[in-house]
């Protein structure tokens, strides 16, 4: 089934989800038409690759096409009226910018696969609870309403000031008229009830002068108080969702929210600031006794300064963190020598600003003693922002060959470095650049989140460990000794995160059976895990009981093995995977005999195998647990193909296939047929080998078991099998079997 018919069958509170995040830039209606089509291309990695990005940009504009061609035939007006729509919209919105929709629908399948995952546990984890809060969409809401407002009420105090100068050219007018009067004529009556006129006018100036600076002086509060409490959290929320989002998590959405609140609070504030200009000018034109514009004037223009210069530095954003295109699935970790990606935006958009910005990218600059090891960037390291390149239209700038380079170590520098010293360093990428706008100069600095820097891809594990660990941990966006005195972390947030670790990464979240058999391999007892506190040490660095290796490095060759060699069978939800071999025994001893269940194997790195149940003649029931396969042994043949073809030999060498029913009575076939690599069929005769002269051969895994032995001796060797042999095992076994067997 594929992955958009799963998501079709959800619930509708899981719908809604995911109608949240498919819109204009990328319809739901090329998810829905090309589904089978965009879930088998590699968008992750074409959203790191422009030259594969455009292949599939241009392959997806074809695919667009044939469903045009085929809906113009079933003269379906509506629907080939919005295929033309969101053809051309796709065409213009990411011709000159191909990586971006990639990331998108990359984006897109990993939202759908993490609802998947949710929906297939009776509850949803505490991290995400917190992060859809029903407050924060609360605030969020407000955050609009009261930006919207402060917008409208500094529109209002333009009109205000409008009036305000219409009003002193009035004054001034009629004053010089009467100044420019004979002595004679000033002492007229007219000219008297006019001198009247004017103070009543000059009283009314003073009076809008007032409310105008308290009008101003209320916009400036009402923006102070905003950006101080409601737009602050805000924005710290969208980090922490950063964080999260990065370790696998839900995506982060909001940014193009906060990006027009920004955008909107600078406009007002800029408007404010020529509306007190006006009133400078105003007062050189006219001034008087009690004036209050030379008293309040200054004060407000400070204060318009001072937001604008926070508004700026808090606007400078990373809006998405470094990462190497050859992983995208592991931000933050960065190898020495080779590129990555980072892109920082700024939330005020602002024309004047389109590619009069130019960000410096530099490691470690305010770092002296965190770690004895050294780096600088090589590769373009000074960019423009534009809004050109985004998808979007924000002003954004996206460093794409940036390469750390460690610099040499002082003489015996790294003789103090264990062997996680290196994966436990935090680095951080600054960026600094300078806005000149309106006759201000506001210096803007901001960092990525922590980095682990390796120099060789096998460190790569371990430096993901401390990725999560310290995203899952803190939201402090820059402690880079966190690792001297790491701090333990929930256990019941930790199992949700190891889950999106395989939803993200593989497809198929874990459930809850999964996670308590998580639990109990790194609390090593059975205990309820709300209120449980790990250790960083009992996650990643003291080694299992009775074993040589950690648990991430045991769980990180499990998600390596399914991603490179059971996949299919993982997604299918067929490979139960984490269960112990208690449990496992008390699953399977009142089945069917041939009812077999497929787990990871907990003594050998990225090991899958699969116990059967069996009676013997007196009634008893009896458990077989064939040797773990690894990458390498299923590189020679799919493990679907396995689960057909293996045979046991008995103390009679009549092989046969013991596995009847997946867990609980799934019948074997059922499960399995889709992802046979080829159809069982008939061996060639020798005689058919050909003139070379050799005698085909097929390989069958094969099992002995011993009579006075429960596991088989020499589990799932791959033996080859000649023509001769296979004619005696014909005598021995049904037609049936055979087909199934070869």
């Amino acid at each position: 089934m594929s992955q958009w018919s799963q998501v079709q069958q959800l619930e509708i509170k899981f719908l809604e989800q995911v109608d949240q995040f498919y819109d204009d830039n990328f319809p739901m209606e090329i998810r829905h038409l090309l589904a089978q089509w965009i879930e088998t291309q590699d968008w992750e990695a074409a959203s790191n690759n422009e030259a594969m990005a455009t292949i599939l940009l241009q392959n997806l504009l074809i695919q667009v096409d044939e469903q045009l061609d085929r809906v113009s035939q079933e003269k379906n007006l509506l629907l080939i009226h919005n295929l033309k729509r969101i053809r051309k919209l796709l065409q213009g919105k990411y011709h000159g910018n191909p990586m971006h929709i990639a990331v998108i629908i990359s984006n897109c399948l990993r939202e759908e696969r993490r609802i998947l995952a949710a929906a297939s546990m009776p509850v949803q984890g505490p991290l995400e609870k917190s992060l859809q809060n029903s407050v924060v969409s609360e605030r969020q809401r407000n955050v609009e309403h009261k930006v919207s407002a402060i917008k409208n009420s500094a529109q209002m105090t333009d009109q205000d000031v409008k009036y305000l100068e219409d009003l002193q050219e009035e004054f001034d007018f009629r004053y010089k008229t009467i100044q420019s009067l004979e002595q004679s004529d000033k002492n007229s009556v007219l000219i008297k009830q006019e001198m009247l006129a004017l103070q009543a006018m000059l009283n009314t100036l003073d009076y809008k002068r007032k409310e105008v600076l308290s009008k101003i002086g209320r916009v400036i509060h009402e923006i102070d108080m905003l950006m101080g409490n409601m737009l602050t959290e805000e924005l710290l929320d969208w980090k922490r969702r950063q964080q999260i989002a990065c370790i696998g998590g839900p995506l982060h959405g909001g940014l193009d929210q906060l990006q027009n609140c920004f955008t909107l609070l600078a406009e007002s504030l800029f408007q404010v600031r020529r509306q007190l200009e006006k009133l400078d000018e105003l007062l050189t034109r006219l001034t008087y006794d009690g004036d209050p514009i030379p008293v309040q004037r200054p004060q407000l223009l400070e204060k318009v300064n001072f937001l604008l210069y926070n508004l700026f530095r808090n606007s400078f954003v990373v809006e998405r963190q470094p990462c190497m295109p050859t992983h995208p699935q592991r931000p933050m970790v960065l190898k020495t020598l080779i590129q990555f990606t980072v892109k920082l935006r700024l939330l005020i958009k602002l024309p004047e600003l389109n590619y009069q910005i130019r960000v410096k990218a530099t490691i470690d600059k305010n770092v002296s003693t965190v770690s004895n090891r050294r780096f600088v960037l090589c590769g373009t390291h000074v960019k423009a922002m534009n809004m050109d390149e985004s998808a979007n239209g924000s002003l954004s700038v996206e460093f794409r060959h940036l390469q750390p380079k460690e610099m040499k170590s002082s003489a015996g520098s790294k003789g103090n470095e264990g062997p996680h010293m290196v994966t436990e360093e935090l680095h951080s990428i600054s960026f600094e650049t300078q806005v000149c706008l309106y006759g201000l100069t506001i210096n803007l600095e901001t960092s990525s989140l922590p980095v682990v820097m390796i120099s060789n891809v096998s460190q790569l594990p371990n430096a993901w460990a401390s990725i999560i660990w310290y995203n899952l941990s803190t939201n402090d966006p820059q402690n880079l000794s966190f690792f001297n005195n790491p701090p333990a972390a929930p256990l019941n947030q930790l199992l949700e995160v190891l889950s999106w670790q395989f939803s993200s990464y593989v497809g198929r979240g874990l459930n809850s059976e999964q996670l308590n058999m998580l639990a109990e391999k790194l609390t090593g007892q059975q205990v309820g895990y709300n209120d449980y506190q790990l250790s960083w040490a009992k996650f990643c660095k003291e080694h299992l009981p009775g074993k040589s290796f950690t648990f991430w490095v045991w769980l990180e060759a499990i998600l390596d093995l399914i991603k490179k060699h059971i996949l299919p069978l993982w997604i299918d939800g067929y490979i139960m995977g984490f269960v112990s071999k208690e449990k496992e025994r008390i699953l399977l001893k009142d089945k069917t005999p041939g009812t077999f269940l497929l787990r990871f194997s907990e003594s050998n790195l990225g090991g899958i195998t699969f116990t059967w149940v069996d009676q013997l003649e007196n009634g008893d029931v009896t458990f077989h647990s064939v040797e773990p396969y690894n990458k390498g042994r299923l590189s020679a043949l799919p493990f679907a193909d396995i689960l057909r073809d293996y045979k046991v030999i008995m103390a009679d060498n009549v092989p046969e296939n013991p596995l009847k029913y997946l867990y609980p009575d799934i019948p074997k076939d059922k499960a399995f047929g889709k992802h046979y690599s080829c159809q069982p069929h008939e061996v060639s005769k020798p005689s058919d080998g050909g003139g070379k002269g050799y005698v085909p051969s097929v390989f069958i895994p094969v099992s002995k078991i011993l009579n006075d032995s429960t596991d088989p001796h020499s589990p799932s060797d791959l033996l080859p099998m000649s023509p001769s042999v296979y004619a005696v095992l014909r005598e021995h076994l049904s037609p049936t079997v055979i087909e199934t067997a070869v």
